[in-house]
């Protein structure tokens, strides 16, 4: 469930970055239809048309950056969180990577370059980074991160960790707050996937997740369902991960933007307070 992150709002603004081109009147509705939808089943069904909508206009136009971002937002949430075949999942997470590496490269050839050598050269690739690179950097990162949760028995894959951290780390320095907290969830993650004894980051990862809630208007659920499967657990506070499951289940799941993953976000608050007994 790490990378539920992919069904919060920014992603699903991938519809609208493929309608756009195409047409752009309704693009803004549509978007919002989606984002605002309770019925999960009825957008998973529906996703696969924008799959294949996005791969025809990238055909069309392969040197477009703001189609190829569209294409990995949407393949990557698409894998993420509706395909339930482990080998499928991954073919289409791989497919959204190169999506997001091809956007990446016609934004800067020097990070598309590093992203794929050392990760030293890499580090010091995204120190020229500059804010006009910051949604093709989060869009190939995003893709990344959620193709290395669906390889998490590779360790190749995970080795490429460090550099998705590094990414996520130069995104917020260079715009604070992005995607209204899409990356501070990110890093809230990479920061809580190990104890402090072992070089994690727990309590920076709490502060990420909070500053994300905050950055979202207090609307995405998502920050606190992250904050206990992520954080509370790491540090064995049943307290604390109880109490936030519970105020998840408890709010409104109907907001501006936030309807779709709030749904999805109380479901697994239900699934994770059910085990929490077994857990601690």
């Amino acid at each position: 469930m790490t990378f539920l992150i992919l069904l919060s709002s920014g992603w699903w603004m991938g519809c609208s970055a493929l309608m756009s081109s195409a047409t752009s009147g309704i693009a803004g509705n549509l978007t919002s239809a989606v984002l605002n939808q309770d019925d999960v089943i009825l957008v998973q069904d529906g996703a696969p048309a924008y799959l294949i909508a996005v791969d025809g206009l990238i055909e069309g136009d392969p040197n477009n950056q703001m189609l190829l971002l569209a294409g990995a937002r949407l393949y990557s949430a698409y894998a993420s969180a509706f395909v339930p075949d482990r080998e499928r999942a991954s073919r289409l997470a791989a497919k959204a990577m190169n999506f997001g590496w091809r956007a990446l490269c016609l934004r800067s050839s020097t990070l598309c370059e590093a992203s794929q050598g050392r990760f030293v050269d890499f580090e010091m690739a995204l120190a020229s980074a500059r804010k006009k690179d910051v949604p093709a950097l989060f869009g190939y990162g995003a893709a990344w991160a959620g193709w290395i949760q669906l390889n998490s028995g590779d360790w190749n894959a995970i080795a490429d960790l460090p550099k998705v951290q590094a990414l996520m780390e130069r995104v917020l320095v260079l715009e604070p707050g992005y995607d209204a907290g899409g990356a501070d969830l990110y890093l809230g993650v990479l920061y809580t996937l190990r104890p402090a004894s072992l070089g994690g980051k727990p309590d920076l990862g709490r502060e990420c997740f909070e500053r994300a809630f905050q950055l979202s208007g207090e609307k995405n659920l998502l920050a606190k369902v992250l904050l206990a499967d992520q954080y509370a657990k790491l540090v064995f506070d049943q307290p604390l991960h109880d109490r936030l499951l519970r105020e998840v289940i408890e709010a409104d799941p109907v907001a501006p933007g936030y309807t779709l993953s709030n749904t999805v976000a109380q479901k697994t608050a239900r699934e994770l307070l059910a085990e929490s007994n077994d857990y601690f």
